[in-house]
């Protein structure tokens, strides 16, 4: 996923140009969420509601709102029956990032916010296995508190050779001196940065030689891009935004994540017994360690790592664009919001950036104006990001891109389902506003 450059143990050689150069490359419980089953169909209660994190060592925990515990899983092709309800004081709506072609989820464009006390119910078909995100950023900006991320994980019909499957979520909080945090979207003057892996300042994981790992890394940051790397380690990409790619090594081991973005890795435990390997984060100013991988004692899994991994299996995304008869179409990020919005005042009612017709290739040029990189998420169909020539493209999906100032970046997608989907762009800093338009699908 990354070609970031060589990089020395233990620390990233990197800034933050070399860090968004690499993204432009690539690039209702109370207490728990509940997972049943209604007439053979899974049913799930979400609850936005007060939680708290641990985020100060020796300090008292700190307050922030949830969804409930990290991740959810389930198999491609259930159709999940969601009920979602709030307890928040403010109006509150799901995001998710993965969903391909479910216009009956649409956050806005679809469905409104819920209010204090309020609940709904929708379905949410899984047609795709994947690693997806679901959190309440929409609103977020300005709030009372900050708000954590959920995974929703999508598993394989189809087996896939790794021993365990890890979700590893990276989230970051800007605390004030007394210990609060700020919600995005505002200034973060004397703040300081903490880091946490699901929930967690720092994460220990346990594996055994030969074992093989599934990490499906999560940069569930408000605005940050971000590196991960994992020490004296080979990792092997096999996944992007949650859809299959043509696996690579990621160059040292390192991995480069967009806000939002996921990347679902292999890591196979060759390390000898006994020995630790740093999970390290760059954000484009410092290295900092986040985890570690420990080899056990125990005897080894098995006697020898097991063979390369194969590609996973397709979800069925097309595997050829028409790009000569596409629709095009012109995107400016940043500059002067004259026609984005914030979430807040979107109306169903403004016009659609741009109409595409069902079963027609577009082909969108993001035009960067901010000074800042830019962050740009698609709802509704995973795209393909353009060679500069126009004349191919990258061997893997995304639904999220940063793109550098200045810069322009040319994606493709197959306009396969019709509905009405947003679209999001935010600057890579902590207090920049989110900004939404949609588009439409006929």
């Amino acid at each position: 996923m990354v070609r970031i450059g060589p990089m020395a143990s233990p620390e990233f050689p990197l800034n933050r140009r070399a860090l968004m150069s690499g993204l432009g490359a690539l690039v209702l419980s109370p207490t728990s969420p509940l997972i049943t089953k209604a007439q053979g169909r899974p049913t799930l209660a979400l609850q936005a509601k007060a939680d708290s994190l641990a985020l100060r060592r020796g300090g008292p925990d700190t307050p922030v709102w949830s969804l409930g515990s990290p991740d959810l899983r389930f198999k491609r092709g259930d159709s999940v029956e969601v009920a979602f309800g709030s307890q928040l004081p403010v109006p509150a709506i799901l995001n998710w990032r993965g969903l391909d072609g479910i216009p009956a989820t649409e956050p806005l464009t679809v469905r409104p916010p819920i209010a204090a006390g309020a609940k709904e119910t929708f379905e949410l078909p899984l047609r795709h296995a994947g690693t997806l995100l679901c959190d309440l950023s929409l609103l977020s900006d300005g709030q009372r508190r900050p708000s954590r991320a959920r995974a929703l994980v999508v598993r394989e019909n189809e087996a896939v050779a790794v021993d365990r499957d890890e979700v590893v979520l990276i989230e970051d909080w800007r605390l004030r001196p007394d210990g609060t945090a700020i919600a995005p979207g505002v200034d973060a003057k004397d703040t300081s940065t903490v880091y946490t892996v699901n929930g967690l300042t720092s994460l220990d994981m346990t594996v055994r030689s030969n074992e093989r790992l599934r990490l499906r890394f999560i940069n569930g940051c408000q605005r940050s891009a971000i590196a991960i790397k994992l020490e004296n380690m080979e990792v092997r990409v096999m996944a992007l935004d949650g859809q299959p790619a043509e696996p690579f090594q990621a160059r040292n081991g390192a991995l480069v994540l967009a806000p939002g973005g996921r990347v679902d890795a292999f890591v196979d435990a060759t390390a000898p017994a006994g020995s630790t390997s740093a999970i390290l984060l760059h954000d484009g100013k410092e290295a900092r360690p986040i985890g570690r991988l420990v080899i056990s004692s125990e005897p080894p899994i098995r006697p020898a790592p097991l063979p390369p991994a194969l590609p996973l299996p397709s979800n069925g995304l097309p595997a050829q664009f028409d790009l000569k008869n596409a629709q095009r179409f012109d995107l400016a990020l940043g500059g002067p919001p004259t026609d984005w919005v914030k979430p807040a005042n979107f109306a169903a009612s403004a016009p659609p950036v741009f109409r595409a017709r069902t079963g027609r290739t577009v082909v969108l040029a993001l035009i960067n104006r901010d000074p800042i990189a830019s962050v740009f998420h698609l709802h509704g169909h995973h795209f393909r990001l353009l060679d500069r020539l126009d004349d191919g493209w990258k061997p893997f999906w995304l639904d999220t891109l940063a793109i550098e100032p200045g810069q322009t970046q040319r994606v493709a997608f197959a306009a396969e389902y019709a509905g009405r989907f947003l679209i999001e762009s935010v600057a890579t800093d902590w207090a920049a506003p989110r900004l939404v338009r949609w588009y439409s699908v006929e």
